[in-house]
This record gives structure tokens, sequence and C-alpha cells, in this order.
């Protein structure tokens, strides 16, 4: 069920869109109050949710799980769930994020295994499958990859914890990555992306804008999510 529930979703990561979609990091939100908080965010006209899985050991902070994931699953049966595993082995990772609802699965390019076998293991659980870089890795390492995947996100702070400032100098792997896309490839950012910094990720190719705190960090969450979009 899962799996064709992740197939039916895959229209809206990779259907072309006039405006970028923003997807809320929930590991800004309140976790006392995590499914209202989500939900307010849909409502307000946020396009998919944002998940950050820190193993503790690629990045060091522990975050969350597969029994968040199904939670907000359960929750929010129609939301697109995009998964951030910022992991050393994604790989073991990739049965147990389907079976809670996953949509789209990213891993790193720093992280162990080989790209293609994440990739078709990914899509073979029913998956959309991303492909994340750090900031300090050189952009040659991913172009080899960007044909296998769905959605290739470009990190704009060093990952581990949320608030830090955007780095600008990423922008350029966007303008050369963007190049490479087809129609159907989603490019997404991820990191410090605000009211100060949205308009240059678009500008550079970015069609999907991931933001934490510029979203929960405000008592207008429309109003925020409208003015990263560019609306």
């Amino acid at each position: 069920m899962q799996t064709m529930q992740a197939e039916n979703k895959r229209s809206l990561l990779t259907a072309p869109n006039s405006l970028p979609l923003v997807a809320p990091s929930i590991l800004s939100a309140d976790f006392a109050d995590l499914g209202n908080e989500c939900e307010k965010t849909i409502c307000a006209g946020a396009d998919l949710l944002h998940l950050d899985v820190m193993d503790g050991h690629f990045v060091p902070n522990l975050t969350m799980g597969p029994a968040l994931c199904s939670s907000l699953r359960n929750r929010m049966p129609d939301v697109y769930l995009d998964v951030h595993l910022m992991v050393n082995k994604p790989m073991d990772y990739i049965k147990s994020f389907a079976d809670a609802g996953c949509n789209l699965f990213t891993g790193h390019i720093e992280a162990e295994g080989d790209p293609i076998e994440l990739a078709n293991a990914i899509h073979d659980a029913g998956m959309d499958a991303g492909l994340a870089i750090n900031p300090p890795t050189d952009v040659e390492k991913i172009l080899p990859y960007i044909e296998a995947f769905d959605l290739i996100l470009v990190m704009s702070v060093n990952p581990g914890f949320s608030g830090q400032a955007f780095m600008p100098q990423v922008l350029s792997k966007v303008d050369i990555i963007s190049e490479k896309l087809r129609p159907n490839q989603r490019l997404q950012m991820d990191g410090g992306v605000g009211p100060k910094t949205c308009e240059a990720c678009r500008d550079a190719g970015c069609d999907v804008l991931v933001a934490a705190s510029a979203i929960f960090g405000t008592d207008n969450y429309e109003k925020a999510i409208a003015g990263l979009r560019g609306e």
C-alpha cells in the first residue's frame, strides 16, 4: 500500500511547475505539537514536508527515524513526505522508510555505497530517489550520477543543525547542475533558505525550497510560504 502511495505521488515531484515547491523542514517545528504544526503548514500552502534524519555519525546530531515518518503518514495520508538521510549507510534504511510511507528518499554523495545502486534500490522500493551534496564537496563528484535520480539536493549549509547561515558560494553548483537536469527532475536547496536568500535560489534554478525557521519561526505560515515561492 505504501509503495502504491509513493507511486501515486510521483507527479508532485516531477511535473513541471512555474513556481517552486516549498517544503517546510519539520526540524524547526514544535515537536510537542508536531502533527498540528505540520497540518498548519500544508493548509498554509506548503507542497510537501521535509524530514531530516541524522545518525550521529555522518553529522554530529541525532534526530527522527521511520517511526516519526509513519506517524505523519498516518496523520496525513495524502501529504508528500520528503526524507533527507544524513547517514553513513543510507541503503540500510530504505525498507524501513518505504514501509513508513516515505515518498522521496534522499541520500548523500558523501555517504558509503554506490549511488547508482542506491537509486535503483530506492526505486525498487517504490519511492522517488534523491541525491544530496554538501557545501565542501566538488560538484564534479555528483555529476556522473544525476541521471539516475529524480531530485538533486544542494546543501547550502553544513548539515546537522537548523538555523545556520546560507552559503552563497553553493549557487555556482546549482548553475552547473540545473543545466544537466531533465524537465522531469527537481533541484532542491536546503539550508538557510529564507526571505533574503530565496530569490537567489530561484534565479539559480532551484524549484524545491526547504525552509525551517523561515516558516516555523514566524507567526504567519501562509505569508512566509508565499514569500519563499515568490508570489
